[in-house]
């Protein structure tokens, strides 16, 4: 690849992290989502006890939610902790980008707007070891890999950092 195609792609991977901050709706929009989806991967890290507790009382969400990242710290180090934030922000500019599509694109293009969804299963579906394979049951799938399936989160966040782009 020349230099003059890669500084592209650097460009337009910028413009994309940094969308949501070109107002203030989209960025709290982007924080919203991305307060949601940490939510979700770190109560599906450990789904059964993330029912009962919530199930016995909403009032142990805030409780629920500090056990599981601890859990998280604990088992997949400060590593994959920041992986899974960084996994929810991702997932915050994802919806933002696909959200300013929509409108840029409007009804008239809707095939151009499926470019939206591998951005956001990317996102979604790649946290692993923090995400939907725990719902699944799959979660114990991971501990055969190294480093705790930190390198595919790592790999996962990439592809949802590239697939995330402006809308134009």
């Amino acid at each position: 690849m020349s230099d003059s195609r890669v500084q592209a792609h650097v460009v337009r991977l910028l413009e994309g992290l940094g969308y949501p901050l070109t107002s203030v709706r989209r960025t709290l929009v982007t924080v919203y989502v991305a307060a949601v989806i940490y939510c979700l991967l770190v109560l599906s890290t450990f789904p059964t006890y993330s029912a009962q507790l919530l199930g016995a009382d909403i009032a142990y969400f805030d409780e629920a939610i500090l056990a599981l990242t601890a859990n998280t710290y604990q088992t997949a180090g400060a590593v994959g902790l920041g992986l899974v934030c960084g996994y929810a922000i991702m997932t915050g500019i994802a919806v933002t980008a696909a959200v300013g599509r929509v409108r840029v694109a409007g009804s008239q293009n809707a095939r151009r707007l499926s470019a939206v969804l591998p951005g956001l299963l990317a996102s979604g579906c790649a946290s692993c070891g923090a995400g939907l394979l725990g719902l699944v049951g799959l979660a114990g799938a991971l501990a055969t890999l190294p480093f705790d399936g930190n390198l595919l989160r790592l790999a996962g966040l990439l592809l949802a950092g590239w697939l995330s782009r402006p809308p134009r």
